[in-house]
């Protein structure tokens, strides 16, 4: 009777105290602006749905649009709906067993408040909350999509770990994806924790004060249900926690992987923690509701669960580690050292890595230097980040063209010679349009598309410093004529053969502010896209491809005017049934769009295969669960001194696996992306392709051979690989325990003090040991904290198939490095006047180091050193004036490298000894010629005329500087008459000062 009549006062004050209501007019307005808002989202997603369908229809992938949509769709609903469900159930049934008599105390008045507010709408209160724990656990859910489809469809790697002996596609494909789900139940179990507590507080459940006991029956026993779920997950916790140490940084090794406490306290640690979890999870279940009824011991034992886990879990590994480990821990260590070395060899591809010893103790510049045919004759002149500028300004015809802040190199085989060449596009740059060409029409169906693919052998100077052009504008040689100081100008006859030369997909074109172009319009009575300029006048062209998406219709229209917030595709006639949308045009952005699970080289470059121009980007798979192996970030080792500028950045991804198993190309004329797996064994490869239906990857016998010939070793890779080897050349555990033998990649030799490192080049060369020229990527070494060489390392591919080969001199031998040999050629006394003159005699010039080669060469060490000059005024670009070439403890600056080489003999001949001077004596030059006191004269004299032209420069007084340049003129000839007199070459051979350069 007492319930009865406590029921009817509660529906009483429920009915006498309605929530507050709002207005007929405020409840429409915010329906009409919550519409207005999910009209607007829902029709963004349906837009960019529809349009990346097109996307993936128009390139034949609609396989990765299709399974990547629906595997994030599921995993959102499952684990969404999952959680909410289980949180929602949770709050309901602590509703449910709420208790009917409540004890009247002031805690129970301030709560009644809000159970007269929650109580009428309970069902409401919990699908809001439940709704919004399944909308966010659905979206974190979707973004594993990766994670799932590598679980579902995980392969073997025929490799087991050397601890728990499972095989590596365990780590790789499942384990991610199971701590994931234990995360989530993780998180489903602590919110189910605080919502049932939450909600058995305010209905009287669970009390603070008042008299009795302050948790009912039901209240605890499904508190302490879901705690025991808790603690169960822990258990599986302790149990992946075992496998995770394979994966972790060590401190005691320095390397990743468990070390000897790891193996012999912590795994046993977590063993034993695994086992308490187990029994804490039935004594909380069993003893606090079946046997004692109360928290009592529960708590004890969630508490001896913490004790545990920090005595068990953290003291005892410590004590192994400390008083058994410490004091001697190369011992201890090594085995576990030796398990880091060959899973991080294994990981990164550097089993099979070919080292040979090469002495490079000849000093002397040798007679066969001058004769050979191997090296001498390959040897790459032409900097691609500093003549794309030249290429620009001499291929470029029209003003917004341009080929990008660095070219690439590559090689080809014309009159039956095999050389490497510097090639770029000729693309347009949207940004250097004018304002009229810049209007939509213009900028959008105009102006769509360059012209040409314009290379240059990459050993070849003509015309006071240019490159020979053997393919520019419409196949024909553009070079600039005029006077060339006797050097070949004529149009040369080796021309690249290009059948379709219009670019319509490249770097960029496909940059911000050009991402689409409308083509194919055909008009009745004329072509409207530009296609290049011609001696009859400007030609126009329609595009006869099949790139692009068709927007021959209304609707078409209409959706990409919403997407792109464009009226003109609705308004504008340049768009009829023959048009034809391209969009996302960079080649790298459209291979990452197809195949979003590769990790992209950050250099892309073009190639003619079959009369097309078509872009190679290499595609890495990676992983970072590969047990023992080194994790690097990829950001962060493949930065050096030409990131962002012409190369792209990769992002700070931390792997401890990659591969090279893909090769893509993407055609410049109609976009067709492709995508070649170059590494059929992969593991990571073949479970991609089989989520994606088993057709993405062409397999590599699909190929086709003259694009075969033109696959080169990824810069990007090679960086990663060359930065380990730098540790890992090192295979005896103790000696890496020591790091004595460590290497580092030496600084940017022009500016070491940027602290960025020196980028490795592609070269066509022979190395000691090879059979023959290579083309291959390049990269010298030197000692921790030192300067001299330490290696060479070289990345090439033999037969098709990777090979990286390292020449390694011995430790006694100090061979100048690359940052010592730019100082030693730099400073010289003999050539900085020259550096300098060239600076200053063109009027405030500006010297800049091409690519600095390291080339082994007759047990000795060939260091070659283009040296261009710019000039100061407007449109100027690099013009390579001079070479910088050191052999042993020579030195030259000469015009040619067959000059040089020739002054490097000549010197090696003479037999000078490199001494520093003494007691006034000057220093040697030229190979037993001294620096007599008349060329020291004309050395100074020089260098005060560069001075002076310096100074009347600035000063802006045209007569003064009119008198320096006389005068800077004749100190030059001074200076080269002495140098004549003293017994020197055109080339200046000069041994330097001092060894140490």
């Amino acid at each position: 009777m007492v319930i009865d009549d406590e029921h009817a006062e509660l529906n009483v004050v429920i009915r006498n105290s309605p929530l507050p209501r709002m207005s007929r007019r405020g409840r429409v307005t915010i329906g009409v602006l919550v519409g207005i808002f999910l009209f607007f989202t829902l029709l963004g997603w349906v837009v960019d749905g529809w349009t990346d369908w097109l996307w993936f229809r128009e390139v034949d992938h609609t396989e990765v649009f299709s399974r990547m949509l629906t595997t994030r769709i599921l995993l959102f609903v499952l684990v969404g709906l999952g959680m909410a469900l289980f949180v929602a159930g949770n709050l309901y049934l602590a509703y449910r067993l709420r208790p009917l008599l409540r004890p009247h105390s002031p805690e129970q008045a301030t709560l009644e408040r809000y159970r007269l507010a929650i109580a009428p709408r309970i069902g409401l209160w919990i699908g809001v909350i439940a709704a919004i724990v399944g909308l966010f656990a659905g979206l974190s859910a979707q973004g594993h999509w990766a994670e799932w489809m590598l679980f579902s469809h995980a392969q073997s790697f025929g490799v087991k770990d050397p601890q728990f002996h499972v095989d590596i596609g365990f780590y790789v494909f499942r384990y991610p994806f199971w701590r994931y789900l234990l995360g989530v139940g993780f998180t489903t179990a602590v919110l189910s924790i605080l919502g049932a507590l939450g909600v058995h507080y305010v209905f009287g459940g669970v009390r603070l004060t008042g008299a009795g006991d302050r948790i009912t029956n039901a209240a605890r026993a499904h508190l302490t249900t879901l705690v025991a779920l808790f603690v169960a997950f822990k258990a599986i916790a302790y149990i992946l926690d075992r496998r995770g140490m394979l994966l972790d940084f060590n401190e005691g090794t320095q390397v990743y992987g468990a070390g000897y406490a790891d193996v012999n306290a912590l795994l046993t640690a977590k063993e034993i923690l695994t086992y308490l979890a187990i029994i804490v999870t039935v004594a909380i279940v069993v003893f606090s509701n079946a046997v004692i009824r109360n928290l009592v011991w529960p708590g004890v034992a969630l508490g001896l669960l913490g004790i545990a886990a920090v005595a068990i879990g953290g003291i005892y590994p410590w004590a192994v580690q400390t008083f058994t480990v410490n004091p001697t821990p190369r011992d201890k260590e090594a085995p576990y050292i030796a398990r880091s070395i060959a899973a991080t060899r294994q990981a990164y591809g550097l089993e099979q890595v070919k080292t040979s010893a090469y002495a490079g103790r000849n000093p002397v510049p040798p007679a066969s230097l001058a004769t050979d045919k191997a090296v001498v004759p390959n040897v790459r002149l032409l900097d691609p980040q500093l003549v794309a500028e030249t290429y620009t300004q001499l291929q470029q015809v029209r003003g917004f063209y341009d080929f990008g802040d660095k070219l690439n190199i590559d090689r080809y085989v014309i009159n039956d010679q095999l050389q490497d060449y510097v090639v770029g596009m000729r693309e347009v740059n949207y940004r250097e349009l004018t304002a009229q060409q810049s209007k939509w029409l213009n900028r959008h169906t105009v102006f769509t598309h360059g012209y040409g693919l314009v290379a240059a052998p990459a050993n070849r100077i003509v015309c006071n410093g240019q490159p020979y052009f053997v393919s520019g504008f419409l196949g024909q040689q553009q070079q600039n004529a005029g006077q060339n100081q006797g050097q070949d100008c004529a149009s040369p006859t080796e021309l690249l053969s290009v059948s379709q030369p219009r670019i319509y997909y490249g770097e960029t074109i496909g940059e911000e502010g050009g991402d689409y172009a409308i083509v194919g319009q055909n008009k009745p009575d004329r072509n409207v896209e530009f296609d290049r300029p011609s001696t009859s006048g400007d030609q126009y062209y329609t595009y006869e491809g099949s790139g692009g998406v068709p927007v021959n219709s209304f609707a078409r229209r209409l959706l990409y005017a919403v997407k792109y917030r464009e009226g003109n595709f609705l308004l504008s006639d340049a768009i009829n049934k023959n048009s034809r949308l391209m969009y996302v045009r960079d080649p790298r952005s459209r291979v990452q769009k197809v195949a979003p699970f590769l990790t992209l080289d950050g250099d892309p470059y073009p190639a003619v295969v079959g009369g097309r121009i078509v872009w190679i980007v290499d595609g890495y798979t990676t992983a970072s669960t590969y047990p023992y192996a080194q994790r690097v970030n990829l950001g962060q080792e493949t930065t050096d001194a030409l990131t962002n500028r012409g190369t792209f950045a990769l992002a700070r991804q931390s792997v401890n696996y990659i591969r090279n198993s893909v090769k893509a190309t993407v055609d410049a004329y109609d976009g067709t992306v492709t995508l070649y797996g170059f590494d059929d064994s992969d593991p990571v490869l073949k479970a991609w392709n089989a989520a994606f239906g088993g057709h993405l990857i062409q397999p590599r016998s699909k190929i086709p051979p003259e694009l075969l010939d033109h696959f080169r070793y990824p810069e990007d890779l090679f960086k990663v690989q060359r930065n380990l080897l730098a540790k890992f050349h090192v295979t005896e555990p103790e000696q890496f325990f020591s790091g004595q033998d460590f290497w580092q990649v030496p600084r940017n030799p022009s500016n070491p003090d940027a602290g960025l490192n020196q980028p490795p080049y592609y070269l066509l060369t022979e190395l000691p040991g090879q059979q023959a020229p290579r083309f291959q990527l390049t990269s010298a070494v030197t000692p921790v904290n030192r300067l001299n060489l330490a290696a060479l390392i070289s990345g090439s591919y033999v037969d098709g198939k990777p090979s990286l080969e390292v020449l390694e001199l011995p430790d006694d031998t100090a061979v100048a490095g690359p940052v010592q040999v730019h100082q030693k050629m730099t400073t010289n006394q003999a050539i900085a006047p020259q550096l300098n003159l060239l600076q200053s005699s063109l009027g405030g010039s500006q010297v800049l180091y091409g690519n600095l080669l390291s080339l082994p060469f007759a047990d000795g060490m060939l260091y070659v050193e283009p040296v261009y000059v710019k000039r100061s005024q407007e449109n100027a670009y690099p013009l390579m004036q001079k070479v910088l070439m050191s052999y042993g403890e020579y030195v030259v600056l000469a015009n040619t490298v067959k000059e040089g080489v020739d002054g490097l003999v000549a010197a090696g001949k003479a037999g000078a000894p490199p001494t520093s001077p003494q007691g006034g004596q000057p220093p040697p030059v030229g190979g037993g010629q001294t620096l007599t006191p008349e060329l020291a004269q004309a050395a100074q004299n020089l260098n005060a005329a560069i001075n002076e032209v310096r100074a009347a420069q600035a000063s802006g007084d045209p007569e003064r500087y009119g008198k320096a340049l006389k005068a800077l003129g004749d100190a030059m000839t001074a200076f080269q008459n002495a140098s004549r007199g003293a017994g020197g070459s055109s080339a200046t051979p000069t041994p330097s000062a001092s060894p140490g350069g």
